[in-house]
């Protein structure tokens, strides 16, 4: 197996669209912000993409760490091995299994945190219509 079979994946594209929008909008909110005019549509969308966004870029890295795992197990990538001079061994492979199971209780905290952010600052649903 090569490494670019894993570059090629679906999930790739999803989770840099993900972030490619994520920093799009985030940047254009702090250069808003430093201006000190920040447009309703830019601070809404700072609040209100990550909906659709934070799913759709965990779901393709947890999709291309999956799909990568073959090919770290087979070439070692990043292991280091016992013996050596430090005494140490690390297995990549494990640690990334390791990284996709702390999805399962991170995830749903800064989910839920994004959500109470968006609340305090863009209010409840009527405040919608407002335009500053």
């Amino acid at each position: 197996m090569d490494i670019s079979v894993v570059q090629s994946e679906d999930s790739v594209l999803l989770f840099v669209s993900a972030w490619t929008i994520t920093e799009i909008i985030r940047y254009s909110f702090y250069t808003f912000s430093l201006l000190n005019h920040l447009p309703y549509l830019i601070k809404w969308a700072r609040y209100t993409f990550f909906f659709a966004l934070y799913p759709m870029g965990v779901t393709g890295e947890l999709l291309t760490i999956y799909a990568a795992l073959p090919f770290v197990q087979k070439t070692g990538l990043y292991s280091i091995t016992l013996p050596n001079k430090y005494n140490f061994s690390f297995d990549y492979h494990s640690f990334l299994i390791i990284v996709m199971i702390s999805y399962i209780p991170l995830f749903p905290q800064l989910y839920f945190h994004m959500i109470r952010q968006r609340k305090k600052v863009l209010g409840h649903a009527e405040d919608y219509s407002k335009v500053e």
